[in-house]
């Protein structure tokens, strides 16, 4: 069985398919790119990190005095 449709055809299709294969992977390694930026990241959540580690801080430090306070 011989296929119908002519080659220019297929061709075009093909070149198509190769064509948003080619943008979808530009788009994951920009994605992937903005994702892994470390600089941005910390400073997107600088005042969250430190308002953990200073209640972390606060935490131990309670936990130290309890330890010298009768």
């Amino acid at each position: 069985m011989t296929n119908p449709l002519p080659a220019e055809i297929l061709e075009q299709r093909a070149e198509e398919q190769r064509r948003r294969l080619h943008n979808t992977v530009v788009e994951l390694r920009s994605s992937v790119r903005e994702r892994l930026d470390v600089q941005r990241t910390a400073q997107q959540y600088v005042w969250r990190a430190s308002a953990v580690v200073g209640m972390l801080a606060l935490i131990a430090g309670y936990g130290a005095a309890g330890m010298f306070i009768d």
